[in-house]
């Protein structure tokens, strides 16, 4: 099966698409996770997945730039997973290239772990200082045609 790409404009909240794995833009765990009030898509997680996901995020020390690392989606009920990836610099900003290493990977942990849907939220867009443009751009030249996936590719987030 090929990957299927759809692009969703949602007017929702990631956390409420019932997929296999959401992808959460987190911050190289290089600043210690109780002093961050994170905002987008990782606080949204934060808010509802409890606190389970993060202590395992924390475990594994600092990311490499673009690094994606897999833990359960805690309390979250519409998903099995959360693939967190390093998608942002040690100044806090995204590149074309962390986007890039930062879906590569999440593509390969999601199908390490035989998980057939992802919602990928526009890594880097905003708060990371690229547009949405950029961050759509990079997401899909990076997407592997040959992954047998289901993707979604988040637009919007409130």
């Amino acid at each position: 099966m090929q990957t299927e790409l759809t692009l969703a404009h949602v007017d929702r909240d990631i956390t409420t698409i019932p997929v296999d794995a959401i992808v959460n833009p987190w911050n190289r765990n290089f600043v210690p996770r109780w002093l961050l009030m994170p905002g987008g898509v990782s606080g949204a997680l934060k808010r509802k997945t409890g606190p389970e996901p993060w202590q395992d995020l924390a475990r594994h020390g600092m990311l490499d730039l673009g690094q994606a690392v897999t833990t359960s989606a805690g309390a979250l009920p519409t998903a099995k997973a959360l693939i967190h990836v390093a998608g942002l610099t040690v100044m806090w900003k995204a590149t074309p290239e962390s986007v890039r290493l930062s879906t590569v990977n999440a593509v390969a942990e999601a199908r390490a772990h035989g998980f057939r849907s992802l919602a990928i939220p526009l890594i880097g867009a905003g708060h990371g200082g690229l547009t949405a443009e950029e961050s759509r751009t990079e997401i899909l030249r990076a997407l592997d045609p040959t992954a047998p996936l289901h993707v979604i590719v988040v637009e919007h987030t409130p």
